[in-house]
């Protein structure tokens, strides 16, 4: 059974408990021993969910992490004639609660692997995660959920083939394009705009192709769709199919989307109202560094953005199969 899931269930089983006299917390062990004995989860009286990690009494547990999301100290237990000492690390969000769990069942797993010294595993881990959990300091606005929103669809056709997909992710990198794997790629346009198929390209290498072959997806988005889903829905579905949360979690705070603003991402609900697919070769319009030199002009001309108009054809779409073609040919090599 999945970690996630092992620790999910004894939140809910300890739910249904009374907390100790002595420390407030309802504890339960979880399979994962290691060299300083099990690790275990725990509830406050307040319902706030915690990670306790075995320590010697004489370790100390570093401090600079004591909210508002995230709480790290060090905490003894006893129970009878058991006492036990514990690196404790709590979240004081439970909207958190489920990227929380992930975090956990991170930990959990690396202390699986390296059992000898938990509390530096659990530092590995949380440096890992804990950017996460800072205030972003900006929202992003309904174009660039929008245009977020398209690249996560993308991404789950992908996870669905490959749950370690996530890593050929490349746009929250500013890399030129926005997934990129065994010589191949992929770019993603979308658009709130309800009518006509224009894109925005943005510098000359944008809709150059790699040796394996580019495809263009032009994505139209309706924000106000009665059956839409969330930007949240679908990181969501992306984090349950991909194999490694923390790292996906790391793309998505690079590419804006920063875990402690996810209550802002319920609304609006985007429904895919149009999807075409495009090989960018030789006959696609476009503008390439090849092109100034043909044209006789300098190479050094920066900044060059410009618009192309798909609203009528050519170019032609790609078929379904040839694009699902492109995207396992992008997975087989292993990702970027």
């Amino acid at each position: 059974m999945p970690l996630r899931v092992v620790v999910q269930d004894l939140w809910d089983a300890l739910g249904n408990r009374t907390s100790s006299a002595s420390d407030r917390l309802r504890v339960a062990d979880t399979p994962v021993t290691s060299t300083a004995g099990p690790v275990a989860v725990a509830l406050d009286d307040a319902g706030c969910r915690h990670l306790l990690v075995p320590i010697s009494a004489e370790r100390v547990v570093r401090g600079g992490l004591d909210g508002p999301t995230l709480v790290l100290r060090k905490r003894t237990l006893v129970d009878g004639d058991d006492r036990r000492t514990f690196a404790d690390l709590g979240c004081l969000r439970k909207d958190l609660d489920d990227v929380f769990t992930g975090l956990c069942a991170d930990v959990l797993q690396s202390v699986d692997r390296e059992p000898h010294d938990p509390l530096k595993v659990l530092y590995g881990r949380l440096d890992r995660w804990r950017a996460l959990f800072r205030t972003s300091g900006h929202l992003l606005g309904p174009e660039q959920q929008a245009g977020l929103f398209a690249e996560l669809t993308v991404l789950t056709d992908l996870l669905e083939l490959d749950p370690s997909a996530h890593r050929t992710w490349t746009g929250p990198e500013r890399y030129r394009h926005d997934f990129v794997g065994a010589g191949h790629a992929v770019e993603v346009k979308s658009t709130i705009v309800s009518d006509g198929r224009r894109i925005r390209v943005h510098g000359l290498d944008q809709l150059e192709a790699p040796p394996g072959g580019l495809h263009l997806y032009w994505i139209r988005l309706d924000p106000r769709s009665e059956t839409g889903r969330s930007l949240n829905s679908l990181v969501d579905r992306a984090l349950e199919l991909c194999d490694d949360e923390g790292d996906l979690w790391t793309r998505l705070a690079a590419a804006g989307y920063h875990v402690v603003d996810r209550r802002h991402y319920d609304q609006p609900r985007f429904a895919v109202a149009a999807r075409r697919r495009y090989s960018v070769g030789p006959d696609f319009p476009r503008l390439v560094a090849g092109d100034l030199d043909e044209a006789g002009l300098s190479i050094n001309v920066t900044d060059v953005h410009y618009t192309v108009d798909l609203s009528s054809e050519p170019p032609i779409p790609v078929s379904d199969d040839q694009a699902e073609d492109h995207l396992v040919a992008m997975l087989q090599d292993g990702p970027k």
